[in-house]
């Protein structure tokens, strides 16, 4: 990876949020949510959550890659998962630079707004890592 990258999200864009994939979500992801939508926790669950023995995701509409994504862009968006407030500072996509330049070409942010230091940007996946150890 470089030592120095430049993103910054793009006023109406939600291609993160159109891509092929799931949102997982943490137990603090999923209590926020719940209190944002006034939902208890079980009944935000019941609702939009898919969940295994050792992980928690969004359940998928049929018709979108997410039951937040509005035309407006995210209905959640002051609470959304930490998987999407990360994005695209994923460890797979720092540590890799094919994996960043492929996620480069459909990101209309990543090369846009300030200056991001290789360390802030890493501090960032060390917070996914932290959030899902079981993917790391």
């Amino acid at each position: 990876m470089t030592e120095t990258i430049r993103f910054a999200c793009q006023p109406g864009c939600t291609k993160c949020c159109d891509m092929e994939g799931f949102v997982y979500l943490t137990e603090g992801d999923l209590n926020k949510a719940a209190k944002f939508l006034n939902l208890t926790p079980e009944e935000f669950e019941t609702r939009y959550v898919y969940r295994t023995a050792h992980q928690r995701r969004l359940r998928k509409p049929r018709a979108s890659q997410c039951t937040f994504l509005t035309a407006e862009g995210c209905s959640i968006h002051s609470v959304k998962p930490t998987q999407c407030r990360l994005f695209p500072f994923w460890p797979h996509l720092l540590e890799s630079r094919s994996e960043w330049e492929a996620t480069a070409k459909w990101c209309p942010g990543i090369g846009q707004g300030e200056l991001v230091q290789i360390g802030a940007a890493l501090e960032r996946a060390e917070e996914m890592k932290t959030a899902y150890p079981n993917f790391f």
